[in-house]
């Protein structure tokens, strides 16, 4: 086999593997202790932004909120680097929204407090518990549909080379990637909504891209390199497949990164939600492809005992007088 250096990606599995955990069990920390933070979208509720001048204390304000509505207020202030406004967002929990009579108490309590911060009202958001459920329900179900769409078009498409195994472990690259997209929204406090289901399904389209485009390569080489194992061939491919996978997701990274830059400087948080785990998923999904899903199926693979892909038999040879080969899948 003369491809020039492979990587052994399959030996290096553990610190893959390591990597991963570590990842993980940091996300769950973060979960435990900070907590999940929901939009209004998922549990329903109210978003109330004031534009205001000069100094704000977004803490006396929340608490401000929370005496007058009588519920659970999460205060934050945002700042437009290129067009100089300030906004104090009011992300009220609950299954409904907010009165009008109880918003305009609070809209004068807020400017009796703050005289000299000229509050105003720029935008309000109000959905109730129903609609916070239904549309929780739906994006659930869009990711788990993506998710069986893919194991079943794998399956069929792979059957040959074991296509249950391979989409077993395509899937649980897929599962990595949304814990990671799901774990940097916990991170860094975004919260939990339709911009992150959109990325979920945006990740699972590109990851799985780059997975198909590994296992075709380990079907091609299997029947370049018969009797070759299993782990030879898969890494192999792999490394024959890297750089496509990591340019492909370096491009989707850095244009996403630039569109984040500019939606913190003109402080939007619609597109900020959506870009920062877009930018880290993408990342993501190119490491799992790559470092994941192929050392996986590879232990699966050896555990079952098929651990040569193609091998000739002497029966082919003698019936045929051609180099047959037989497949262990």
């Amino acid at each position: 086999m003369k491809e020039g250096k492979v990587i052994g990606f399959y030996k290096m599995r553990k610190v893959f593997f390591a990597i991963s955990s570590a990842i993980m069990i940091i996300g769950i920390i973060f979960c435990v202790f900070k907590g999940v933070v929901f939009d209004i979208q998922f549990t329903g509720g109210a978003l109330l932004s004031y534009s205001y001048d000069g100094e704000m204390d977004d803490d006396r304000a929340g608490d401000i909120a929370e005496e007058i509505l009588g519920r659970p207020v999460t205060p934050q202030l945002t700042e437009s680097i290129s067009e100089g406004t300030k906004k104090l967002v009011l992300n009220i929990a609950g299954k409904y929204g907010v009165d009008p009579i109880d918003q305009a108490k609070l809209d004068e309590a807020l400017k009796a407090e703050f005289p000299n911060s000229d509050l105003k009202l720029s935008e309000a958001q109000m959905v109730e518990k129903f609609f916070g459920d239904k549309f929780m329900k739906k994006g659930i179900t869009a990711l788990l549909l993506s998710t069986v769409l893919v194991l079943f078009y794998v399956w069929i498409r792979f059957k040959m080379m074991g296509g249950l195994s391979a989409g077993v472990m395509a899937i649980v690259a897929l599962l990595h990637d949304c814990l990671v997209v799901f774990f940097t929204c916990v991170i860094f406090g975004l919260p939990i909504g339709d911009n992150f289901v959109a990325v979920a399904l945006s990740i699972i389209g590109y990851s799985i891209n780059d997975t198909i485009v590994i296992y075709d390569r380990i079907r091609e080489n299997a029947k370049l390199y018969s009797g070759y194992e299993v782990e030879t061939i898969t890494d192999l491919s792999i490394t024959q497949s890297m750089m496509r996978s990591v340019m492909t997701n370096l491009c989707v990274m850095i244009s996403v990164s630039l569109v984040y830059i500019l939606a913190f400087a003109n402080s939007i948080e619609s597109v900020q939600s959506f870009a920062l785990p877009m930018a880290v998923g993408s990342i993501s999904g190119c490491y799992s492809t790559i470092c994941i899903s192929g050392p996986l199926w590879v232990m699966w693979k050896k555990k079952k005992g098929d651990n040569i892909l193609f091998v000739e038999t002497k029966e082919d040879k003698n019936k045929k007088n051609t180099t047959a080969k037989k497949y262990y899948y």
